[in-house]
């Protein structure tokens, strides 16, 4: 083993010489890991601002939203247990259940609305909050039905009220509820399924869940050693640990994710990219075929747009104009980029890069300053919270719609921006008709593009680890895993 590997793979060996445990294929509760803090005693709440994978994970288990996603990634009932679109795509009717499930809390049309009411209002923090521009009026028509009514069509719109940040949260809500939290664990007792047929004999529920949040390192020696039964929320940063560890066979998993992964410029960082030329020649220089081979996900192809392929608003993302020439032709054009630039009087200081702490940002990091000394960059890698030029992002796209890709450029993000991609993501918001809303929204994309705010890498990258045992498990495009559907029920 090299000397790296030894070195990825110490965080690994406390738990891991603890030797492994065989769990019997239906028996006690699942142990599963989040990647991320540690839970608290406090409730989470996404409207005052971002929420960890972990408390995420929590909400989603114990709250509901109007729908939800199996664990296909594909949309299903939730609190409501219908729904109809009217009105050309401007109207969002849900009904919910006459009588509550046995067992739970009742949920009426009026707590919906005060849910979502709370997520876009002006002092909301909630991260779903700009791509919920669209409502106009959330209204409370009777106990069991809510119009959400928009400014103009949104297509995939329920895939926004799938996610954990517009759940119904409380005790006896969602598919779990909380029996404890101690020690950074959370013990998830299974509730009655509301659409389970009485009369059908034996009924039966989930197993149990211990769930915890802790540090990716922690998570996949407890998993090696045989001692957890699932970990989620594996990014690109902590995906060597998994590389180095000893697995059982077919248990490390990809989800098919989309979303954005790159580097953000700043719009205070220093002289050099002030100039989006210069923007532009530190985004050509950029060798995505390598990156791709130090992530070694399989199936992950790099990209240098903005928006993923096959988003249904702007079906053809546009791309620089350089994507397709050889890296050895764009290395040369960014080169003499930044001699013209630095012969005008440009002195360049070294570019500042947050990144995460892990082993895969600490490779990346090593990849992308190798190709800026190439073009005569120098950079510095400095930590996530730092002042910095250049911001790792790293998000997987809430829904099929490009205003998460490209809203996320817009002014208000402190990233590079013109007051013309901003009037025409306006004017895309308020169009009449989906049609329009395409063409605003790839003239949007092209000025954006063209900018220079992001360098993109290609899809985010997100995997966990899932024991055999957990047989109902499936791969899902949104990265989201319900705890109730990870094992089948025992044979009678």
């Amino acid at each position: 083993m090299t000397a790296r590997r030894l070195l990825l793979a110490a965080p690994l060996l406390a738990l891991t010489l603890l030797g492994g445990c065989h769990r019997h294929r239906h028996a006690g509760p699942i142990e599963a890991s989040v990647v991320g803090p540690a839970l608290g005693p406090a409730h989470p709440a996404f409207d005052r601002g971002p929420v960890g994978a972990p408390a995420a994970t929590l909400i989603e288990a114990t709250g509901q939203g109007l729908v939800r996603f199996d664990a296909s990634g594909q949309i299903v009932p939730g609190v409501a247990a219908r729904w109809i679109v009217t009105d050309n795509g401007r109207s969002l009717i849900f009904r919910l259940p006459d009588l509550p499930a046995p067992g739970t809390h009742p949920i009426d049309a009026a707590d919906v609305a005060r849910r979502i009411r709370a997520a876009i209002a002006p002092a909301s923090r909630n991260p779903l909050k700009p791509v919920l521009g669209a409502i106009d009026e959330v209204d409370a028509v009777t106990p069991q039905v809510i119009d959400i009514e928009l400014k103009a069509p949104r297509p995939n719109l329920l895939q926004i009220f799938a996610q954990p940040g517009l759940a119904m949260g409380g005790q006896h809500r969602g598919p779990f509820a909380l029996a404890s939290l101690r020690d950074g664990v959370a013990v998830l007792a299974p509730l009655p399924d509301p659409d389970a047929d009485p009369e059908a004999g034996h009924l039966h529920r989930p197993p149990v869940v211990h769930l915890r949040g802790e540090r990716a390192a922690t998570a996949v020696a407890r998993f090696a050693a045989g001692r957890s039964d699932l970990m989620l929320g594996g990014t690109f940063d902590d995906l060597p640990l998994a590389h180095v560890a000893s697995l059982p066979r077919d248990t490390l998993r990809f989800d098919p994710v989309k979303g954005l992964f790159g580097l953000a410029f700043s719009d205070d960082g220093g002289d050099l990219i002030v100039d989006s030329d210069n923007r532009r020649a530190l985004a050509m220089a950029v060798d995505r075929d390598r990156i791709a081979h130090l992530i070694g996900a399989p199936g992950w192809n790099p990209s240098a747009a903005i928006v993923a392929p096959g988003t249904p608003e702007i079906p053809t993302p546009i791309m620089p104009a350089w994507a397709s020439r050889p890296l050895a032709d764009r290395r040369a054009e960014a080169a003499r980029i930044i001699a013209n630039w630095q012969a005008g009087g440009g002195k360049p200081a070294p570019l500042r890069v947050a990144l995460p702490a892990g082993p895969g940002a600490r490779m990346l990091f090593a990849s992308i300053a190798a190709d800026w000394r190439a073009i005569g960059v120098q950079a510095i890698r400095v930590a996530p919270d730092a002042p910095a030029d250049l911001r790792l992002v790293d998000e997987v796209a809430p829904a099929d719609i490009a205003s998460f890709y490209l809203r996320a450029f817009a002014c208000a993000r402190q990233v590079p921006c013109t007051p013309v991609s901003e009037k025409v993501l306006l004017a895309a918001r308020l169009a009449p008709t989906l049609y329009e809303r395409s063409v605003l929204l790839t003239q949007a994309d092209a000025l954006i593009t063209q900018t220079v705010p992001f360098i993109a890498f290609g899809p985010p990258v997100r995997w966990s680890l899932v024991a055999q045992r957990l047989d109902l498990y499936r791969d899902s495009p949104r990265a989201f895993h319900p705890l109730n559907e990870l094992r089948s029920p025992p044979k009678r």
